[in-house]
């Protein structure tokens, strides 16, 4: 479903909770009725209007990066950049990014990033109020309608589970409220959001059709598989492990999804509706664009160049017979960090004296003629690493509007390895079997090939399992996830982390801010001090809470 939207909203203050107003069109026409659009008395009687309506519970409203700043769980501000608070990668504009601050010790409740998400959530929650409180007045096929209320229902519940993620206890709102009812709301605790992001789940998961039976006319909708995922992450994220592994396995066993051969397609629009994809985010090019290459692209071709990877996530990449990387292997070539990789990590990144989009690139501090060159003042890396995941090197469009790559949300390498994972943490037995069919499933596609797995103690297994899923899912959202939920950011995101190595350069040491301790000449980036017991959870954005004192307590 090529989802595109015209969203009008009022609100009383940023929380005030948003009325749709707009229609949403299914092809390239936009249709704006305002003011009257979706409180007309037959408007949701037909089908056709039903489905533009549903459009809008899918699109939710979000901006489609017209501006820099974040906007919507499913989209790049909420996928890849959101990488970016994490051990995984940098924001090259620094102190002036409401990423980084979320963890260099300097969260607070004016963060634009986390009020925008705020916002755009509650915008998306009352999008799907409105429609579950609509639908019912359709004149066409029952069956239908309880699928679209079922879609709208998951849609809801998808942002209550990142929202108990982030900040735990939030307002719990499952209707239509007035000005006044919105500015009014109280929080409910955690727990209370957690288990209604279940018990909707496990609902709705009954009334949506299975992967194998969505049409080429459904693209974009939700199957029962993708419920399932999602509630699968909400068990693990609640430890209840056993639930998890349920879940996973009823996904594994339907049949219908499987590892992709060829990875990099499944990033870069050329295999959108490949059986591995459970769930993505719908964009259009030149109508409801992916603006990532203008915000990713180095500045040589163009772009801002805001993702830079840490050396602490490149060197997570084993050599390509299962060993672990070091610079320390006579392998290991500074002028060529792909060599003897883990493809995946070619498939993730560019380095110096690399190419891509067919262009050498110079990261070299010694290229003074390289626009692109490792500086802490140019609009260039900051790290010595370049993003190529989520990229097609072929595109020749307009890097703000002419890309149209859809975003994966779920994929069938999350539901193996989750499904794995939960099976460790219940304690259940580990075995080669388990193994095979899981984790060494992601590593041997076709594209990748890595060797198998054969580790079954638990304690080392649990790390190589952490290590895979960095690697599998680097810059697709889960690592800041990962790190909260298993409890470990606070040790994880602190201290100096480092780009790339340059050991041949003759201006390292008058150039990078710090030298590298361990003296494999990495270039210093930044240095994060995530405090432990505090930034775990986001402050209610100050914006709203001014509104509704009640918010604090």
């Amino acid at each position: 479903m090529n989802t595109k939207i015209i969203i009008n909203f009022m609100t009383r203050g940023l929380f005030a909770l948003f009325l749709l107003t707009g229609t949403m069109s299914c092809d390239d026409q936009l249709d704006l009725n305002p003011n009257n659009a979706y409180s007309s008395g037959n408007f949701w009687t037909t089908e056709e209007n039903a489905m533009l309506a549903l459009s809008g519970v899918y699109r939710g409203g979000v901006n489609y990066l017209l501006s820099p700043h974040p906007t919507d769980w499913w989209t790049v501000p909420g996928t890849i950049l959101f990488e970016l608070m994490s051990d995984n990668g940098y924001d090259r504009r620094g102190d002036n990014s409401p990423f980084n601050t979320i963890t260099n010790g300097q969260l607070t409740a004016n963060n634009d990033y986390i009020k925008r998400f705020w916002v755009n959530s509650y915008k998306r929650v009352a999008i799907c109020n409105n429609f579950i409180e609509n639908i019912g007045r359709g004149d066409f096929d029952e069956a239908k309608i309880k699928r679209m209320e079922a879609e709208a229902r998951f849609v809801r519940a998808s942002q209550y589970f990142y929202m108990s993620q982030y900040w735990g206890s939030v307002p719990l709102v499952t209707k239509t409220l007035s000005d006044q009812e919105a500015n009014t709301v109280v929080k409910s605790p955690k727990q209370e959001i957690v288990q209604f992001v279940i018990d909707e789940l496990i609902e709705v998961a009954v009334a949506l059709p299975l992967h194998r039976e969505l049409t080429s006319d459904d693209k974009g909708r939700v199957s029962k598989q993708a419920a399932l995922a999602f509630l699968g992450r909400m068990y693990l994220s609640d430890h209840r492990y056993n639930e998890a592994a349920t879940v996973y396995k009823e996904i594994m066993d339907y049949g219908d999804n499987a590892i992709d051969p060829d990875f990099t397609s499944l990033f870069n629009g050329t295999n959108e509706n490949s059986s591995e994809i459970l769930f993505a985010y719908q964009y259009i090019a030149n109508v409801y664009q992916n603006e990532f290459p203008q915000r990713a692209y180095p500045r040589s071709l163009g772009g801002y160049n805001f993702v830079n990877p840490y050396s602490d996530l490149a060197d997570q990449y084993d050599w390509n017979d299962g060993t672990s990387f070091s610079y320390e292997d006579e392998r290991y070539n500074p002028e060529n960090m792909a060599a003897n990789r883990d493809p995946r990590f070619d498939y993730t990144f560019y380095c110096d004296n690399g190419t891509f989009c067919n262009t050498p690139i110079s990261f070299d501090p010694d290229d003074l003629q390289s626009l692109d060159r490792i500086t802490y003042t140019l609009q260039a890396t900051r790290t010595g690493y370049g993003l190529r995941k989520f990229f097609n090197e072929s595109f020749t469009g307009p890097l703000s509007t002419g890309y149209g790559a859809d975003m994966p949300i779920i994929r069938y390498a999350e539901v193996l390895l989750s499904y794995l994972e939960a099976r460790l943490e219940s304690g259940s037995p580990i075995t080669q079997e388990l193994l095979d069919e899981t984790i060494n499933k992601v590593r041997s596609r076709t594209s990748v090939n890595m060797p198998p797995i054969t580790e079954t103690d638990p304690s080392r297994l649990r790390q190589i399992l952490r290590k895979e899923r960095r690697i599998e899912f680097a810059f697709e959202g889960f690592r800041y996830w990962d790190l909260l939920r298993w409890g470990i950011a606070g040790e994880v995101l602190q201290g100096d982390f480092w780009g790339a190595p340059f050991p041949n350069s003759a201006r390292y040491a008058s150039t990078t801010k710090k030298i590298d301790p361990a003296g494999y000449s990495r270039w210093f980036v930044t240095t994060k001090a995530f405090r432990k017991g505090q930034d775990e959870t986001w402050p209610i954005p100050e914006s709203e809470s001014n509104i509704n004192p009640g918010l604090l307590n």
